[in-house]
């Protein structure tokens, strides 16, 4: 157990917390790779989370129907597999369970309720000042020295940014959408989106065709409603298995012997006898390959699971990118007016580091680290990234590994040191 000195309420209302030991933001799965990690090398940390639970956004963001786009052994976290009964492809519910056995295995205790406001580094003093405020608040957190009474102020020689590629959704500005309809729950993002059952019976435009916006069509015809699904944009669509192999596992395998360009052709060739044409269905492919889009714009391909069979059905209607909404009604490009009930944005999720971090010289701006994978794990002066390598859990656990390995060394070579006074802040009153 980690002990604390007691803490007391400071001038102006901000308490000051040295952490001896990685300051690490998000308790997703990446925060919680790296606390693993770390704990495993004797190494302590800190992990602060805005939420009141761990992964929440797999948790309180994702529909029911949710299952792992990648076998189940892509998608495992560092030193503990998923249990052998678990499907090849684990539904939400059993993905929620491993996590929080993995945090219970390795003895993870996030803060929650921390809504992180800035990250700046010290020249002073070589040191990362992290702020926090109280968010959500944390209703089974029994521990007074856990819970936020105000703004606190945690220092420390390392940061571990861990929030991730999906910390905010995004709702893309359309003319007219305020005033499409009289009542505002017609609109929702896909985060809000658990199931299909209040959609019965009504016409639902579901804006953005990638895995969620397929499914999420996939699960409105399931529950009889009549779902519009904008594309706006290419895309690719591939088979999730070709004669039972995933496809993913198939590309990973090719990938260790042939080119880049080459698997994606392979990959198409598979995919076209699979799937047919689906350029047919209005589903025009992009002239990159899909593991080419992917490395270079993060672009995921779509993983079909029932979807398309939907579409050549005419169950999903395929359309165009929206012009403007009217009154019950949305106008698209090409001229064609449709009457709708519903609107669900499927237009995906993005990076918050920008709002928080102030640094420029590791993140760019849209709030993804300079540097491509596999060097996009390291920034200067203590600064750290999990979880923004564009290739899923398996590069998020790779990460951390790094991470690691790499502050466990910094670390016992300074604990080898004699103790010494730290350059700290004289209202750092309380150390972890």
């Amino acid at each position: 157990m980690v002990r604390r000195a007691p803490e007391t309420e400071e001038l102006f209302g901000r308490r000051c917390v040295w952490v001896n030991g990685p300051i690490i933001v998000g308790a997703g799965p990446s925060g919680l790779a790296v606390a693993a990690c770390l704990r495993e090398r004797g190494v302590p940390f800190e992990v602060l989370e805005r939420s009141d639970c761990i992964a929440s956004l797999w948790q309180r963001r994702t529909y029911d129907r949710l299952k792992l786009h990648l076998p189940k052994q892509f998608c495992q976290l560092p030193m503990m597999p998923f249990p052998a009964d678990y499907p090849d492809y684990p539904t939400k519910r059993q993905f929620v369970d491993y996590l929080q056995a993995y945090a219970a295995r390795f003895a993870i205790a996030p803060r929650f309720g921390q809504a992180v406001q800035s990250a700046r580094f010290d020249d002073t003093s070589g040191l990362w000042r992290v702020r926090t405020t109280p968010a959500a608040a944390a209703p089974d957190d029994d521990d007074d020295d856990r819970r936020s009474s105000g703004e606190v102020e945690y220092i420390g020689r390392w940061v571990v940014v861990a929030t991730g590629e999906n910390a905010e959704r995004v709702a893309p500005e359309i003319e007219g959408l305020a005033e499409c309809f009289g009542a505002a729950a017609a609109v929702a993002h896909v985060a809000d989106y658990k199931r299909g059952e209040a959609y019965r019976g009504k016409r639902v435009l579901v804006v953005g065709c990638g895995n969620s916006g397929m499914e999420v069509c996939l699960d409105l015809c399931e529950h009889n409603a009549f779902p519009a699904m904008v594309v706006r944009d290419s895309i690719h669509v591939l088979p999730r298995e070709v004669l039972g192999k995933s496809t993913f596992e198939m590309a990973v395998l090719l990938m260790k012997w042939l080119p880049l360009w080459l698997v994606d052709k392979i990959l198409l060739l598979l995919a076209r006898i699979v799937l047919g044409n689906v350029e047919k269905l209005g589903l025009k492919r992009p002239k990159n390959g899909p593991l080419e889009l992917k490395n270079t714009q993060g672009r995921t391909p779509v993983l079909d699971i029932g979807a398309l069979e939907k579409i050549k059905k005419a169950e999903i209607k395929v359309v165009p990118a929206i012009k403007r909404f009217l009154p019950g009604k949305v106008e698209l490009v090409d001229g064609q007016v449709l009457s709708i009930d519903s609107v669900i944005l499927a237009t995906g999720y993005r990076s918050n580091v920008p709002q928080w971090l102030q640094e420029s010289e590791f993140f760019s701006k849209d709030g993804f680290p300079k540097e491509p994978f596999p060097n996009s794990w390291k920034g200067r002066s203590g600064l750290y990234a999990v979880g923004f390598t564009r290739r899923g859990l398996s590069g998020t656990s790779s990460d951390a590994i790094k991470i690691a390995a790499d502050i466990s060394q910094v670390w016992k070579e300074e604990t080898k040191q004699t103790k010494r006074l730290v350059a700290c802040h004289r209202r750092c009153i309380s150390q972890i």
